[in-house]
């Protein structure tokens, strides 16, 4: 009864401010607090404080709350032991294999053709040194 009181007296300054407002000719600032003032109102009219409350200080809902709770923990727990089992399957079903790096880190020396001889004049620098500058700023950062 007191939470409807005191959204109804929210609802009603609202409106009083939303009139003082028009008043000043910001008619458009007016419609805007008119429609937060109506809100709480709005809540009232259709049960959602009484819900709120009866939620708030029901002991049922708070045990349900701590039941939603540990479903969640009981959810996270069971999915982290599953990564973690699959971790070891693949850690101990292919250990030569993750031991060596994948292809595609590979040094792009080793895959890169070999230069031709007409592209190095066209630069005025033999094809091989164009990344020069870029090997110099990865050997800076170490990698």
């Amino acid at each position: 009864m007191l939470a409807e009181t005191i959204c109804s007296a929210a609802a009603v300054a609202g409106l009083g401010i939303a009139a003082i407002t028009a008043y000043r000719k910001r008619y458009l600032s007016a419609a805007r607090i008119a429609a937060y003032a109506l809100v709480p109102l709005g809540l009232v009219m259709i049960g959602a404080v009484d819900w709120i409350a009866g939620t708030a200080f029901s002991p049922v809902a708070w045990a349900g709350f701590g039941v939603l709770g540990g479903a969640w923990l009981l959810f996270s727990s069971t999915r982290a032991v599953e990564r973690r089992r699959a971790g070891r399957k693949e850690t101990t079903g292919g250990a030569e294999q993750a031991a060596v790096a994948p292809a595609a880190s590979s040094p792009s020396r080793a895959v890169a053709p070999k230069p031709q001889v007409g592209s190095a004049g066209q630069s005025g620098r033999p094809a091989g040194e164009d990344f020069s500058d870029i090997e110099a700023i990865l050997k800076k950062h170490g990698i």
